[in-house]
């Protein structure tokens, strides 16, 4: 026999009053989204490049982590070696964008050419629900969302030659000359970088810092793995693939310069050994 009849009516809701309940210590804050710290200690403690930011997620964003992230998410914990086809279940072109702020420039790419995959990465929860919410309410489902370091990522989890492209718009420039160190286009990222881009594919840049600007032409232009597609050696005009967003269109109302780089990544030839004649002698 039910013993419904005994249990109390829960009391009735008052409209305009929250009805989020508060989680315990240590519960996940979203169970079936991404994971507050994907990679946890398996790897070496480095400087790292990027900021976690808290900030309040909304209902529609956190609707969107729940329902979403078992289907288009991912997690970077390090512990798996990715199969893109198989992530985004077709064969078509991956490009890895890093850094996605709210999604909205993702999403409009990604409609603007769905036979292109992105994989975009950010640690930002609020951004990651809201790219989410984009690419549901959009239908795009060339988009995956992977949440944790890029750095993992590349170096654990993607094959050489795995990716048609690599984007990284407006990364945090880092102002402050002792923080330098921390800024993403490094040597030793382009070289990581550069194993995982397949020969030609396009490494693009942009910022509105423009001491980091000026930074990442001249670490760009010296590293053997990648090419200027400028002939003049310089910036680029913004492509028309890369939309203008609010956040950009802000800056540039307030005089800020926006700056575009755009290199290739270079197919080396190999060079004979000495103790072999060259081919075809």
């Amino acid at each position: 026999m039910s013993d419904s009849a005994n249990t109390p009516e829960p009391p009735p809701h008052t409209p305009g009053v929250s009805l989020r309940r508060t989680r315990a210590k240590g519960e996940p804050r979203f169970p079936d989204g991404p994971k507050a710290d994907p990679a946890g200690s398996h790897f070496e403690r480095r400087i790292r490049s990027f900021q976690p930011r808290r900030s309040r997620v909304t209902a529609g964003q956190a609707d969107a982590l729940q329902r979403l992230w078992p289907k288009w998410g991912l997690d970077i914990d390090g512990s798996r070696t990715l199969d893109l086809p198989d992530l985004f279940g077709n064969d078509n072109p991956v490009v890895l964008e890093i850094g996605f702020g709210m999604g909205e420039a993702t999403a409009q790419m990604a409609a603007a050419d769905p036979t292109t995959n992105i994989l975009a990465v950010d640690v930002h929860t609020p951004g990651q629900g809201n790219l989410l919410n984009l690419a549901d309410r959009n239908g795009l489902s060339n988009i995956r969302v992977a949440n944790g370091d890029a750095i993992i990522l590349l170096r654990e989890m993607l094959t050489p030659d795995s990716l048609d492209g690599l984007r990284v718009y407006f990364p945090d420039p880092w102002p402050k000359k002792r923080h330098h160190k921390r800024r993403l286009i490094q040597p030793a990222f382009l070289t990581l970088a550069a194993t995982r881009l397949r020969p030609g594919a396009i490494l693009h840049c942009a910022t509105d810092w423009e001491p980091y600007a000026e930074q990442m032409l001249d670490v760009l232009t010296a590293h053997p793995d990648f090419e200027n597609t400028q002939a003049d050696g310089g910036f680029a005009p913004r492509p028309d693939f890369r939309p203008l967003t609010r956040f950009e269109g802000q800056g540039l109302d307030k005089g800020h310069v926006v700056n575009d780089l755009l290199f290739r990544r270079v197919q080396h030839v190999d060079q004979p050994h000495m103790d072999q004649p060259p081919a075809g002698a």
